[in-house]
């Protein structure tokens, strides 16, 4: 008996043809104008075959230079606008998207080698989901209509086959095994659509509902798209997602640092950490802007981004310290306090995690660490 031999671009051409038919057998994205379906397949941006969660067409992946920490979760985001229609760039804030716009935020978790344990601080799956090796959590997706942005949160099923509309979130017990194998029992909290209003609402005053991950500094970097590296605000400009792109997109465009990148500076990366994961709400115009604490990206680094900065109406959330950060002093600081606490009233961010970013506590005081000493001229 003979046997032929497969080259290894026959073989990728045959996965491509493969991964094409599973695409090309779905239905075309639908933008549903009115009502909230009950099932994520009503909108038909992803299905499962066999165990592989396969994208539709036109649905475009994409990831952030710092992503928002969300009890270890893993994070598949994806965009799809209607044929014809681009989002228009902005240099600082969330593009301008059109009305038919889905984005879509899908979480999940590497399975631990019993099946039943979940796994934090590995590397991610990217857009290539196998749930025989991962556990799908949530898919929730922000819809943008006439009258503007919704959110609807997709609960997965126990098979991995379908996630059904929860409008008043869920509660989903973990297992959570680390690295260094400790062992985290969370309680996942999926959040209600009015919890979702409360990191989305841009502007307190105009009520304004706005994508948070979707801005220049968070998506100026590569992917992988069709097997090649490509910078994602070029790509979305080129498949027609994206207008107003300056020339030189990688350079020309804002950039933040990778929070967990140790090649760059402490402070890049300690900004780039409170700005996704704080700055919604601290900012000028957010819904903690009475507290004075401005913790976006352009904030100047003075009493409002906390340095000797008394607290405003913090409560129990002090923990008996005196300022926001004391410079050279991460135990004195309230800010390395609320972040590394997960007792309600007390933690920050207030919504969207049951646990410690034991990584992300351990930058920020690393960053006040090196700040020079010194508050009595400042308080």
């Amino acid at each position: 008996m003979m046997f032929k031999t497969v080259t290894r671009p026959l073989l990728a051409a045959a996965c491509a043809l493969a991964l094409t038919a599973c695409t090309q057998s779905q239905p075309p994205v639908s933008f549903i104008a009115e009502g909230n379906p009950e099932k994520l397949s009503d909108w038909h941006l992803m299905a499962v075959s066999g165990s592989k969660l396969h994208l539709n067409k036109d649905v475009v992946p994409y990831d952030l230079n710092t992503p928002l920490f969300t009890d270890y979760a893993h994070k598949l985001r994806t965009v799809w606008m209607p044929k014809g229609q681009s989002a228009v760039y902005n240099p600082d804030n969330a593009f301008d998207f059109p009305v038919g716009t889905i984005i879509s935020k899908t979480f999940y978790y590497p399975k631990g080698a019993d099946g039943k344990t979940v796994l934090a601080n590995y590397d991610s799956e990217g857009d290539q989901l196998d749930t025989s090796k991962v556990r799908l959590i949530e898919t929730r997706l922000l819809v943008k209509r006439e009258g503007g942005w919704i959110a609807l949160p997709y609960v997965w099923n126990a098979e991995q086959t379908e996630a059904v509309l929860s409008r008043t979130g869920d509660q989903i017990p973990l297992e959570v095994v680390h690295q260094d194998q400790s062992v985290n029992n969370l309680t996942y909290v999926v959040p209600n659509v009015n919890q979702c209003a409360s990191c989305h609402v841009a502007d307190v005053k105009s009520r304004q509902f706005q994508p948070i991950g979707p801005k220049a500094r968070h998506l100026n970097r590569s992917y992988t798209y069709e097997g090649v590296s490509t910078n994602q605000l070029a790509y979305l400009a080129k498949v027609g997602y994206l207008n107003g792109l300056p020339a030189n997109a990688a350079t020309a465009a804002p950039h933040n640092a990778v929070w967990s990148d140790s090649r760059q500076t402490v402070d890049a990366r300690a900004r780039a950490y409170l700005d996704i994961n704080c700055a919604h709400c601290h900012n000028d115009k957010g819904a903690a802007n009475t507290t004075a604490l401005h913790l976006n990206i352009g904030a100047p680094a003075d009493l409002h981004l906390g340095l000797c900065k008394p607290p405003v109406a913090a409560g129990a959330g002090t923990g008996g310290r005196s300022h926001d950060i004391a410079p050279g002093k991460p135990d004195d600081s309230i800010m390395l306090y609320r972040l590394n606490s997960a007792e309600p009233g007390v933690m920050m961010p207030e919504l969207g995690r049951g646990s410690v970013h034991k990584e992300g506590v351990a930058l920020i005081r690393e960053w006040i660490a090196a700040m020079k000493e010194g508050c009595d001229s400042k308080s």
